[in-house]
C-alpha cells in the first residue's frame, strides 16, 4: 500500500500538473477570461487534492480488503476513475455555477467536458505515477 508521504506527492504533482494545463485550456475552450478559470481551477484543483487523498486512502484499503492486494487490473482502474470524477462532479458543479452565474445546467456541461479531460489525464497520470514510483513488493502482496 502507498504511504502517506507517497499519496502526497501523488496528489500534489497530479493537481499541479492539471493545472497547468486546464487553466489555459479552459479559458480558451470554455471562452471565459483566465483569471476567472483560474479561480475555479484553483478552488477545484483544492477540493480535488483532498478528495484525490482521502478517495484514493479508502480505494486501496477497499482493495486490500476486499482482494489482499492494491494492484489494480485495467479495469480496476477504469473503475477507480470513474468513481472519483462522480464523487468530485457532485462536489464542483454548485461551486462553478455561483462562481460563473450560470444556471446548474450550464455548470453541468461545463463540468462534463472537465471531467472528460480528467478522466484522461488522470487515468494515464496513475500508470506513469505508478511506473515511476511503483510499489514495494511486499506492499503490493500483503494480505489483510
Amino acid at each position: 500500500m502507498r504511504t502517506f508521504r507517497d499519496r502526497v506527492r501523488h496528489a500534489l504533482t497530479f493537481e499541479a500538473l492539471a493545472l497547468a494545463i486546464f487553466i489555459p485550456g479552459s479559458a480558451a475552450l470554455f471562452g471565459q477570461p483566465p483569471g476567472d478559470m483560474g479561480v475555479i481551477g484553483v478552488a477545484s484543483a483544492t477540493i480535488a487534492t483532498l478528495w484525490n487523498f482521502v478517495f484514493n486512502m479508502g480505494f486501496d484499503r477497499a482493495l486490500l480488503r476486499l482482494r489482499g492486494s492494491v494492484e489494480k487490473t485495467m479495469a480496476l482502474r477504469v473503475a477507480h476513475t470513474f468513481l472519483f470524477e462522480a464523487g468530485l462532479v457532485v462536489m464542483l458543479i454548485p461551486m462553478i455555477a455561483w462562481y460563473l452565474a450560470i444556471s446548474l445546467r450550464a455548470a453541468l456541461l461545463m463540468d462534463v467536458a472537465i471531467v472528460i479531460f480528467y478522466l484522461v489525464y488522470g487515468f494515464f497520470f496513475n500508470i506513469v505515477y505508478d511506473r515511476i514510483f511503483p510499489l514495494a513488493p511486499a506492499a503490493s502482496t500483503r494480505s489483510a
